[in-house]
């Protein structure tokens, strides 16, 4: 079993100080906003367009009040996942980065939660108007549900196996008979 060094931190299998974890941890952030950010920002743009098209004056009250709620949607997306951007900004140079790394990762789960539902209820949205037929329902709910196995499920299952893994080695330098 690896040992942690006296005055590092980032747990055994680094040698890294508390700072170098944040500077680590914060460009590691960065890189999963920029993935996600433009997602949202792409999608956030052809939705603020659609009320511009002549199609528009002929939806009904249900698509019209989808399409608000997902304009709503995927705005909060879009300044949730540049918030941490702006968190930045104002806190740079205060010595916070630990504190920005673990709020501005908080701020990225729920941005990501904020754009799945936005392109979920685009499906949704795209489908009614297309189809005007409960296929759209059945097409979004499958789309929602391989969000939720590919975003939650699967590293879930990774967790799960490591956490698996690590008692296993724990109860085999323990002597492995578990009493």
């Amino acid at each position: 079993m690896a040992e942690e060094r006296p005055g590092k931190g980032g747990g055994p299998e680094r040698d890294e100080t508390p700072d170098e974890r944040a500077d680590r941890r914060w460009n590691e952030t960065l890189q999963e906003v920029r993935v996600a950010q433009t997602g949202a920002q792409i999608l956030f743009g052809f939705l603020l367009s659609v009320v511009f098209t002549p199609r528009y004056a002929e939806l009904g009250t249900f698509d019209k009040t989808l399409y608000v709620v997902t304009v709503a949607l995927g705005a909060l997306a879009t300044g949730t996942m540049i918030a941490p951007v702006a968190y930045h900004r104002l806190l740079a140079g205060h010595h916070l980065k630990p504190h920005l790394v673990r709020d501005a990762g908080r701020l990225v789960s729920v941005g990501i939660v904020l754009l799945a539902l936005t392109v979920n209820l685009s499906v949704l949205l795209l489908l009614h108007v297309a189809t005007s037929h409960w296929i759209a329902w059945v097409i979004t709910g499958i789309v929602t549900a391989w969000f939720v196995v590919c975003w939650l499920v699967m590293p879930g299952l990774l967790l799960a196996r490591k956490d698996g893994e690590r008692t296993a080695r724990r109860e085999d330098a323990d002597g492995g008979d578990g009493g």
